[in-house]
């Protein structure tokens, strides 16, 4: 009897011990409590979030400004890569911002808040190549270089989608649009906001193609810790007032140039 009670005993003790380690996360209350909110970010994504020597600025970053006030707490900046955001995410972070696509993969490490911009698949080329490059087709040929930044999104569609297409991986993003000027590639397939951006940067030299009607549509948002509903739904809100407001379209149109 006493060792089937202490096996019952143990049994319990062990499920409780489970149970407290993957207790759900209350981001929310620890950001009250501490008066921070860490987020992580890659910093080389204009418009979203951009690393100009140290200041992280661009849409998201005034967005997470005033989601922290909010709050009233500071922000605090985890600089990441593409290649490593979700590690960083889960060990280090309240937030995952700087123009994060929605995708299944990135899903499964955690919750992702409502969309708050609609983005896609769009071709950054050198402008007299605009109507050569106008589909996938016309990009996934192997008489085509393509370049693509590791870890992220592009990598990923130029691995799956533009599969005939000659691929080379560029370190990181901020260099890659001088390769495509330089002639070294000729298409740089990324999101549609960053070539309208690019765009107006190197105006007459690097186009975007059809901005307006993505290879691939996609949504941005911000990544929130996993099984966190409660701050999910705080960063939902947030969003959804900001949109009723005005105020998200004002920012928005603050960082995304219009010719």
């Amino acid at each position: 009897m006493k060792k089937t009670f202490l096996a019952i005993f143990l049994t319990a003790l062990s499920a409780t011990s489970v149970q407290a380690t993957t207790q759900t996360p209350d981001t929310l209350a620890k950001i009250l409590e501490t008066k921070e909110i860490k987020v992580c970010s890659p910093g080389d994504y204009k418009p979203f979030s951009f690393d100009n020597n140290g200041q992280f600025e661009g849409l998201d970053n005034d967005l997470v400004n005033k989601l922290a006030a909010s709050l009233d707490a500071k922000v605090t900046i985890v600089k990441t890569t593409w290649k490593t955001l979700l590690t960083d995410f889960e060990q280090k972070c309240d937030l995952a911002v700087g123009g994060i696509s929605i995708t299944l993969a990135r899903q499964q490490k955690g919750l992702f808040s409502e969309p708050y911009f609609i983005n896609g698949k769009t071709p950054i080329v050198r402008c007299e190549n605009v109507k050569k490059y106008q589909t996938v087709e016309d990009i996934n040929r192997p008489d085509v270089n393509i370049i693509a930044n590791p870890g992220g999104s592009n990598e990923n569609y130029a691995r799956t989608v533009l599969t005939k297409a000659k691929l080379t991986m560029n370190p990181e993003n901020l260099t890659i649009f001088q390769q495509v000027i330089d002639k070294k590639a000729d298409v740089f397939v990324s999101e549609a906001a960053e070539a309208i951006v690019k765009a107006h940067e190197h105006k007459g030299v690097l186009c975007a193609v059809n901005p307006d009607k993505p290879l691939k549509p996609a949504k941005n948002g911000w990544l929130v810790p996993n099984n966190d509903f409660r701050f999910k739904a705080y960063v939902d809100q947030f969003f959804e007032l900001e949109r009723q407001s005005g105020e998200l379209q004002r920012a928005i149109d603050k960082w995304l140039p219009r010719d």
